[in-house]
């Protein structure tokens, strides 16, 4: 039985030549019976094989992959291998062991498992020289990002940013299209190669649209990008509207902000989302896009009310909505399978009945007509209405015996007494909502649809009057008449 105890020495190169390393890391790589490195680029890998120094590399392995989680687990099963044979190695990788370095990551998480000590040597990371090469004082905050799985969200523009493993053109392209999501294309980032390697070192400005362009890449590559504090920049930024509003409603801020609370500010709401409803018929993404800036800011005053109250953020705001929409669609972050909308629905109206039972609300005895919000316009709550009692069985069985119904209804309201027309009227709508229903048609937009194509061809009319340099007392209703049809004609041709 083998008890040769299982080893891997993970050691760094360094960010410089030989020179530059530490004498006990010279010496391991000098000692090592079995030596691997990650690449064969870098400054110290030609002065090992003058040393005579044997080793072998993974270079070939990148372009067996077309992914670098799949290099990198690669190799991480080639050093596991190799020290269930040999018992122990050592693995070379540039810079430091802990620094932007994904297979040490690997073989640190699955080392225990795998029966492997991992011993990580030392290694000076690239970041000193960098630092000192750009005169950059990291006290004042900065973020290393690696540039093989950059996404927007890890970007901070108020900070020094050093996007490392940037080793070809490719994902320079892709760290460009990142930074240009929130970043000028005109704003300008460094390109350092080999910073501190005497005769090699490459370090060029240029505007973040030419970053691709460059022909420097390689493994010792990285892009440097400074602190932003262009206001094109701070307003595409959440946290700078946090403050914004923060500051408004704070005691130098805006009188009338500070003097509003929930209640005076909920007719604004309202307000506000009907404007983007309005931007939605009118397919004017332009201002669709002010108008739910408007209704954000809505958001963003509650949510600085309650936090001031003590009661919530708006960070918790957003807490909340993240964990619904991940507990409410298993069939996308976990286990459960959705083929269409209706099981996916499904999924949703069964997480809904437990959230509620987990509050104490027993369904069993709740009405199953609870849950419509009471301030809705009334056409879209009769809607709502009639879907959840049709969910249960109380439903007309064919659109013919709907029409029935409003035939009926309106038969009664012609028949209706003054005092009962309102009544009877309401029956009608009701009924006329249930056709709407039946026909997979939504009455609030059916209805939004007519008011749109009434003041179309009414502002026909008040043109033809302009034209003709009358207004409304003098013309007559027969004249009218024929403006409205020739509106008519006139939107059937260009439909």
């Amino acid at each position: 039985m083998d008890t040769t105890k299982q080893t891997i020495t993970v050691v760094g190169l360094g960010a410089g030549d030989l020179d530059q390393l530490p004498y006990g890391i010279y010496r391991t790589l000098k000692q090592a019976e079995h030596l691997y490195l990650r690449t064969q680029e870098h400054p110290v890998v030609a002065q090992l094989g003058a040393e005579n120094i044997s080793f072998s590399s993974f270079d070939e392995t990148y372009e067996k992959h077309e992914s670098f989680e799949d290099v990198y687990a690669d190799i991480v099963e080639v050093l596991f291998a190799q020290a269930q044979q040999h018992g122990k190695i050592v693995y070379a990788v540039p810079g430091h062991p802990l620094v932007a370095e994904r297979t040490v990551q690997l073989l640190l998480e699955q080392g225990p498992s795998r029966g492997v000590e991992i011993e990580i040597g030392g290694g000076q990371s690239f970041i000193d020289p960098l630092f000192a090469r750009l005169q950059i004082d990291p006290i004042e905050g900065f973020s290393l990002l690696d540039g093989t799985a950059l996404k927007t969200e890890q970007v901070s523009p108020g900070l020094h940013t050093i996007i490392a493993q940037v080793y070809d053109a490719f994902v320079a392209s892709d760290v460009k299209l990142t930074l240009m999501e929130v970043l000028p294309d005109d704003f300008l980032v460094t390109v350092a190669t080999a910073v501190g390697v005497a005769g090699q070192e490459r370090i060029e400005t240029v505007p973040l649209f030419e970053l691709d362009r460059l022909d420097q890449f390689g493994n010792l590559s990285l892009v440097y990008v400074p602190p932003a504090h262009d206001e094109r920049i701070s307003y595409r930024q959440f946290s700078y509207l946090k403050e914004i509003v923060a500051i408004l409603r704070s005691p130098d801020g805006c009188p009338w902000d500070r003097e509003q609370t929930h209640q005076s500010i909920r007719k604004n709401l309202i307000e506000e989302t009907y404007e983007v409803l309005e931007t939605i018929d009118d397919e004017d993404p332009d201002a669709m896009c002010e108008e739910l800036g408007d209704l954000l800011m809505q958001i963003m005053l509650h949510s600085q009310i309650a936090s001031e109250d003590g009661y919530f953020t708006v960070d918790d705001v957003v807490a909340t909505l993240n964990e619904k929409l991940i507990r409410r669609h298993p069939h996308v972050f976990g286990e459960k399978s959705a083929n269409d909308s209706d099981e996916a629905l499904a999924n949703w109206q069964e997480i809904k009945a437990q959230e509620k039972a987990a509050k104490g609300i027993d369904v069993t005895v709740q009405s199953q007509l609870a849950g419509i919000p009471r301030d809705l316009p009334a056409l879209m709550y009769a809607y709502k209405l009639q879907k959840k009692a049709a969910q249960v069985g109380f439903d007309w069985d064919d659109v013919a015996d709907v029409y029935g119904k409003v035939e009926e209804e309106y038969r009664e309201l012609r028949e209706a007494s003054e005092e009962e027309r309102a009544g009877e009227l309401g029956d009608l709508l009701f009924a006329v909502v249930n056709l709407a229903r039946f026909m997979k048609l939504d009455p609030e937009e059916a209805l939004a649809l007519t008011n749109n194509k009434f003041k179309q061809r009414f502002s026909y009319i008040e043109e033809k009057l302009r034209e003709a340099g009358k207004s409304f007392e003098d013309t007559d209703l027969k004249e009218m008449d024929q403006w409205w049809e020739e509106a008519k004609q006139h939107a059937k041709r260009r439909g």
